[in-house]
């Protein structure tokens, strides 16, 4: 799984989980970093990301629009980087699960 991290996640979380999400990418990296909503999903759509962000807007598309692209929904409040890279960690093989069914749209996590 290769997650896109929105622009209100850090932008070191690519490299913090570079083993247990190999590819992953945060929008700064591909000149989004105030892209829009749509742009973004487009993007993860085309290059088989799954959006990680803490923006619900992403949820509300995903219940919308069904994947590609998949969404991990990050429910914390303001917290510290290693919190959310904690997070994702732990829920790894959840997740991984959650990108091989073909039904599942978005995931909550928090």
């Amino acid at each position: 799984m290769k997650l896109l991290f929105d622009q209100n996640l850090s932008p070191r979380m690519a490299s913090l989980l570079a083993v247990e999400f190999p590819d992953s990418a945060h929008v700064r990296e591909f000149g989004m970093a105030r892209a829009a909503d749509p742009i973004v999903w487009a993007h993860a759509a085309a290059q088989g990301f799954v959006i990680a962000s803490k923006d619900v807007d992403f949820q509300q598309r995903a219940l919308l629009r069904g994947p590609p692209p998949k969404v991990v929904w990050i429910r914390l409040g303001n917290c510290l980087t290693a919190t959310v890279a904690a997070l994702l960690r732990s829920n790894h093989a959840t997740l991984l699960a959650f990108e091989a069914d073909p039904a599942a749209s978005f995931i909550a996590l928090g």
